[in-house]
């Protein structure tokens, strides 16, 4: 197989989800996208990059249309084309990849990046057949949903199939919002790493050994989340089931910027703070308020541990309190609760609870139902 690709990242562009450069096409044209572990598409905005047929771009019968948690959404056709990620040696290209180029997207789905690439697994990668080339006929939302629906070879999936490399994605990050205050782009801070293709192999990037979280599903990278801890406080026991539809009670999600959590995970985790603490949080998560980070003094707060299920033992998990309080976010001085109220029955741990770790996602585990690999950042 190839050697892994190392590329660089930032969460400049989506206010704190993570996005990273690929190259698309005979003219490998560079398109910033979108890195999410919580979906399995790869979709480019139409008004970005349009398919170079005479360059080796294939047009398909099949499109797809996509909506997300935060409601963003995208209709597109699917196309076969060439991406590539990494540079030189470390290159890392597929020829005849799926992309769906979005001829409508909702004004909230790409922002300033160029589409997204969603890293999970197949059943969520789902296309429709259409009765004729959908780039030409460009079908709407509905139309789409009354083709024949089927499964394409998610990107990941593809390059192990072409066996040009494996399906494992390892990330580095550091925040969960945008750090104001420190160089924008330039900011340490506001940068990571994604390694396609390996991340044990990637012994500068963390120091330690790794925690094995089992996946239960092979569609999202589903977990058991057993407990929450607050400090030392006793521990908060999470439901067993998910809500209907889930075959779990949580994921691991590159593609959230939070630690999102239905109302009674929540509101159990808020009363386990002091009072003050409680009163601070609860405007910040249940408000959305901005907090004036001179007032936290952090070093007061207690670690959050979240325990998973693991392949061998349970495996725990520390949030600090600088993770789940970011400071210096949207103005200098201001701080922000990476906590926020989800779906009932569902936990959805995103940068917060990757950010102190190296993540490695490795969908070839356990028989491709995959495992989350969680180790101490190098520091």
């Amino acid at each position: 197989m190839a050697n892994m690709a190392r590329i660089p990242i930032t969460n400049i562009y989506m206010g704190g989800d993570y996005t990273g450069r690929i190259l698309v096409g005979a003219d490998q044209t560079p398109m910033n996208v979108i890195l999410d572990t919580g979906s399995s598409a790869l979709a480019l905005d139409g008004t970005k990059y349009t398919p170079n047929i005479t360059g080796g771009d294939k047009t398909t019968q099949l499109a797809q249309t996509d909506a997300y948690g935060d409601g963003s959404t995208w209709t597109g056709a699917v196309i076969e084309t060439t991406v590539a990620v990494g540079a030189g040696a470390d290159t890392v290209t597929l020829s005849g990849a799926n992309a769906a180029i979005a001829y409508t997207a909702s004004a909230n789905m790409f922002g300033q990046t160029d589409g997204i690439l969603g890293l999970a697994y197949a059943p969520l990668d789902d296309a429709f057949t259409m009765p004729e080339d959908t780039w030409s006929q460009k079908y709407t939302d509905v139309e789409v949903r009354t083709g024949k629906q089927g499964d394409i070879q998610p990107y990941l999936t593809q390059l192990a199939a072409e066996n040009v490399t494996s399906d494992i994605i390892s990330f580095v990050t550091n925040r969960s919002f945008v750090h104001m205050g420190g160089g924008d782009a330039n900011d340490p801070l506001n940068q990571g790493v994604m390694v396609v293709g390996g991340g044990v192999e990637c012994t500068d990037l963390y120091t330690g050994s790794f925690q094995n979280v089992k996946v239960l599903s092979d569609a999202w990278y589903c977990t058991n989340l057993k407990s929450i801890t607050v400090g030392t406080t006793s521990p908060i026991i999470a439901r067993i089931n998910g809500p209907k539809g889930m075959p779990s009670n949580s994921i691991v999600d590159s593609g959230t910027n939070s630690l999102s959590l239905g109302s009674q995970l929540l509101k159990a985790l808020l009363s386990k703070f002091s009072a003050s603490q409680k009163a601070l949080l609860s405007k910040a998560v249940m408000d959305g308020q901005l907090v004036d980070a001179s007032t936290l003094n952090l070093a007061d707060w207690p670690t959050l541990t979240f325990v998973l299920q693991g392949d061998t033992a349970d495996v725990s998990l520390e949030v600090a309190p600088s993770d789940y309080w970011q400071v210096n976010t949207q103005n200098v001085g201001a701080a922000a609760a990476a906590i926020t109220k989800g779906e009932p029955g569902l936990a959805i741990l995103g940068l917060p609870l990757m950010n102190p770790y190296f993540t490695v996602f490795d969908g070839e585990a356990d028989g491709g139902k995959g495992v989350i690999r969680f180790a101490t950042k190098a520091s």
